[in-house]
């Protein structure tokens, strides 16, 4: 049986050293490598309600691991993505290209539609 220590708390004490409840304490930075070796899990959902009516549903899921752990997950989403892969350039500039075509489209969809109304207003002022 263990004994019960009583008094107040002085950083540097043996029950500092032996840590709460009998456990090996463990530093900031074991505690990082753990997390970041195994990984974490945060999860949650948050809703607004307002007389029993649903306005807001905030799903939350967030994963905390070094980038080995993740790959081993089968994680790799940054090594894909053009925004943090460098090609956001060429993103920019297609989707420049892309926006000039679709102005063109609709500038000659727009004259189609006024030239099919056309006969009609004549034909109207007669």
């Amino acid at each position: 049986m263990s004994a019960v220590r009583s008094g107040p708390y002085v950083p540097g004490s043996s029950m500092q050293q032996q840590g709460y409840g009998g456990r090996e304490s463990a530093n900031l930075g074991d505690i990082l490598e753990r997390v970041l070796d195994r990984g974490v899990v945060i999860a949650g959902d948050i809703q607004v309600n307002l007389l029993d009516i649903e306005l807001l549903t905030i799903k939350l899921r967030l994963l905390i691991a070094s980038v080995d752990t993740a790959r081993e997950m089968g994680i790799d989403w940054w090594e894909h993505d053009p925004w943090l892969t460098g090609d956001a350039h060429e993103l920019a500039k297609q989707n420049r290209k892309l926006r000039r075509r679709l102005a063109a489209l609709e500038e000659i969809v727009a004259t189609r539609a006024e030239a099919a109304h056309e006969p009609e207003a004549v034909e109207r002022g007669r």
